[in-house]
């Protein structure tokens, strides 16, 4: 069953970590099966606070998507994420048809 990692950013605090952490969690796809879902779009929010971003990626599994966030290429983007926004993270089943 297909899982998606849900990435929602709460406020971008530095324009210039986010650049460098983009550049790197990009380069830190390779090797893992990501599909894209949603980039970062305009969101039109009808409950809860509004948010700054969303993005989605589908992974075949929950274990590949625990694979990908947990490899080191990843790993080593993820202090720029930290010190650029703040952001919520999720894995999330998805649903079978």
């Amino acid at each position: 069953m297909s899982a998606y990692v849900v990435m929602i950013r709460e406020s971008l605090r530095d324009q210039d970590e986010f650049a460098t952490y983009t550049t790197a969690a990009r380069a830190a796809r390779a090797g893992h099966p990501i599909t894209p879902v949603i980039g970062y779009g305009e969101v039109t929010t009808l409950e809860g606070a509004p948010v700054d971003g969303i993005l989605v990626n589908e992974f075949p599994t929950v274990q590949d998507a625990l694979d990908w966030y947990h490899s080191p290429a990843y790993q080593a983007a993820l202090p720029h994420r930290h010190a650029a926004a703040d952001y919520r993270v999720l894995i999330v089943p998805g649903v079978e048809h």
